[in-house]
């Protein structure tokens, strides 16, 4: 009797690859019902969070996350049984032999294989997202709908859809393009040539986005003089934080979830805030009424539809100064610059892993490419599924580096003499972004990249604004 020991080398790859992903999978689903059975049992504020969060908070909070964590467990579901059948039933080789069959029609032959690379690429991302399509219109026109924080009309939604489609295909396509190209003429030493290119590429990326690709789906406007601006000009330069642009981006206009971060290099620094963050420039603010959406948008046309909002949604200046302080610390104590060095120690790694593996026609062969040896097809088995096993620790260890980055942050904050606004912020932050505080000890060591609220306002020594 043939065990799996008797079979070829290549199909022992293939079924290795398949037991790891489901067992990734099934590890996955269980820390997410290990969080879920919180969600159900923990119905009342606990004790310690009492003078902090209100019982309709705290239940709208569980309610979400229970609603999301249900939904995370379908549609990782049907992501991992496509992502089988793909392999069982040969699709990765059989869009190959489409997109050879698009380029062939265009006169190319198999020996133009950087085009129907791109060809296939092309193919693969529309394929995906037309079968994401369904679960990200449900995510975000029921369960962020239901919860009140979708601002999007499916309109919206679907040109958004679109334009972010073409603006990756703009990107994807010469980028790799110019990758495989390398890749080919590069020689002995091509991973080295390939590092730098996407180190190249992954820092004008970083450059040009708040300029030139995110003001094409939001709105970017610079913050008004006032106050405000002052005083984050003033704290930047307590700290010798090179800035030159604060930007208030309309994130109202998709969610009412909040956020901020600052971006560019050397002495080109800009400060990027959500105006869903501040009290003081949120349009959901409309004088703490429901806003009201009429009844021809409405899914019932008899009704019109009141979308509970907070009635001071965002944080005060103060508070807004606090957040940013914590985002400076991150720039102060050098956060960023050591995530971009282990980022980019990875990427040299991998692509010397890649350089080691790619003559094994073996790996080719257990996912059903048995006469050519693509090179995008090798970065994909290669990145993608050779490569799990180390991928899932690598993301480990730097979720829990990240939380000490974080706890790192939150004391420069504190240090600058910002812990009470710090305080009141992260708990109004967790209010207005429906965060429940509760979370199971194994499932938030291996997800959260930020530390639970309850640690944070610890840490910050339990200081209160009255």
């Amino acid at each position: 009797m043939e065990t799996i020991l008797d079979l070829p080398i290549e199909n022992k790859i293939f079924y290795a690859v398949l037991v790891f992903s489901w067992t990734v999978y099934l590890w996955e689903a269980y820390l997410a019902y290990r969080q879920r059975r919180i969600y159900r049992s923990t119905m009342h504020v606990p004790q310690e969070l009492g003078k902090i969060m209100d019982t309709d908070t705290f239940e709208k909070s569980r309610l979400y996350q229970l609603d999301k964590s249900n939904f995370s467990f379908w549609s990782g579901l049907y992501s991992e049984t496509e992502g089988t059948l793909i392999l069982l039933l040969g699709g990765i080789p059989f869009l190959w032999k489409v997109a050879g069959t698009v380029t062939a029609r265009f006169g190319l032959g198999p020996e133009y294989e950087i085009f129907q690379s791109l060809s296939f690429l092309m193919l693969a991302t529309l394929f995906s997202a037309f079968t994401g399509l369904p679960w990200s219109i449900y995510n975000t026109f029921v369960i962020e709908e239901k919860h009140g924080f979708n601002q999007q009309t499916l309109g919206f939604f679907l040109k958004d859809a679109v334009k972010k489609f073409i603006v990756t295909q703009c990107i994807l396509l010469p980028v790799t393009s110019l990758l495989l190209y390398i890749i080919k003429i590069g020689g002995d030493f091509f991973f080295i040539y390939a590092w730098l290119f996407t180190l190249g590429v992954s820092l004008v990326l970083v450059t040009i986005y708040a300029d030139y690709i995110a003001p094409l789906f939001d709105k970017f406007t610079p913050l008004p003089e006032g106050e405000l601006k002052e005083e984050i000009e003033s704290m930047s330069k307590s700290i010798s934080f090179p800035l030159t642009k604060v930007y208030v981006v309309e994130g109202s206009k998709r969610s009412s979830h909040s956020n901020a971060y600052f971006y560019g290099f050397f002495k080109n620094k800009r400060i990027v805030l959500f105006d869903t963050l501040m009290e003081d420039y949120s349009p959901l603010n409309k004088d703490g009424e429901p806003e009201t959406v009429p009844a021809e948008e409405t899914d019932t046309p008899t009704e019109a539809k009141a979308k509970p909002k907070n009635k001071k949604q965002g944080c005060n200046n103060p508070e807004v100064l606090a957040v940013l302080g914590h985002e400076l610390g991150h720039w102060k104590l050098g956060h960023t610059v050591k995530n971009i060095v282990i980022s980019q120690m990875n990427s040299f790694l991998c692509f010397f892993l890649f350089a080691v593996l790619i003559g094994r026609k073996e790996l080719f062969m257990a996912f059903g490419f048995y006469d050519s040896q693509p090179t995008l097809i090798g970065l994909m088995i290669i990145f993608q599924f050779i490569f799990s096993p180390y991928n899932e620790v690598l993301s480990f260890c730097l979720t829990v580096l990240s939380r000490r980055f974080e706890f790192q942050a939150d004391a420069f904050a504190r240090g600058m003499g910002r812990a009470s606004e710090l305080y009141s912020a992260l708990i109004k932050l967790n209010k207005d972004n429906l965060g429940f505080p509760v979370a199971d000890w194994l499932f938030s060591m291996w997800h959260y990249s930020h530390p639970p609220l309850l640690e944070r306002l610890r840490a910050l020594g339990g200081t209160k604004q009255d």
